[in-house]
């Protein structure tokens, strides 16, 4: 497990980081289809949190994309590197996802972020921000619909409707599961909306979420109990070398 520190010069306010946002949203590259679902690998990244210890744990698993084996997988911890602010979230996660990132043995393929791209307020979700930092495709995948509009989908697994902004689309509710919620997809980077959308029903032959999410979510969860319980065991070695003697 790779544990890593705030990089120098990184965001340390709302200010900082939205001018950060700004400079990059221009680089997101909207006219790619990107990598053909069921060719190649997909990697999906999750993080975990323990605001207690200021612990962030990242975790990235790379799945054959035809058989959705497990190929590699990684993970990493590091100090919480934002403040929690809406809309400013991929500041929190990007220098530990990177880390994991770096430290799979092979290319990741296709990026899968249990999160946003441009179904953002700013247009620049963690998968738009991720994408341009790596220049890999990315995808967000995300539980809810942030702040936008949308009708409900068909029933039928594979029906999906317009995630809305006003009239823009910016992504799509996608049904995943027959009679299920959807999940809501949205272009990170070098993807296609609708080829985002063949991803998303590649990766859930079973449940709602992508077979991505749910083993990064799995493993980062499992890397920040292991972290917790170490940070834990390290405190109270200090407590036990400070303690004065009688």
């Amino acid at each position: 497990m790779t544990t890593v520190g705030v990089p120098a010069g990184w965001p340390a306010t709302e200010e900082e980081a939205r001018a950060v946002q700004d400079e990059l949203r221009g680089r997101v590259v909207l006219d790619e289809r990107g990598p053909e679902p069921g060719t190649g690998r997909v990697t999906g990244v999750d993080v975990a949190y323990d605001d207690e210890r200021d612990l962030v744990a990242a975790a990235a698993v790379v799945l054959d994309a035809a058989t959705l084996d497990v190929v590699a997988e990684a993970t990493a911890v590091g100090r919480v590197s934002f403040p929690y602010v809406p809309g400013l979230l991929a500041f929190r996660e990007i220098p530990t996802v990177r880390a994991v990132l770096d430290r799979l043995p092979c290319s990741p393929g296709l990026v899968v972020c249990d999160g946003y791209g441009l179904a953002h307020p700013r247009r620049f979700g963690l998968a738009s921000h991720l994408g341009v930092l790596t220049g890999l495709p990315v995808v967000g995948i995300a539980k809810n619909p942030f702040t936008f509009t949308y009708d409900d989908p068909a029933p039928a697994r594979g029906a999906c409707a317009p995630l809305l902004a006003g009239h823009e689309e910016v992504g799509r509710a996608l049904r995943t599961r027959d009679g299920v919620k959807p999940v809501f997809v949205s272009v990170g980077h070098r993807v296609s909306l609708d080829n985002a959308v063949a991803h998303t029903l590649a990766l859930t032959p079973r449940y709602r979420l992508p077979e991505t999410t749910r083993r990064a979510d799995a493993l980062c969860r499992r890397a920040l109990r292991e972290a917790a319980r170490n940070a834990g065991d390290s405190a109270q070695e200090a407590t036990t070398r400070q303690a004065p003697t009688s």
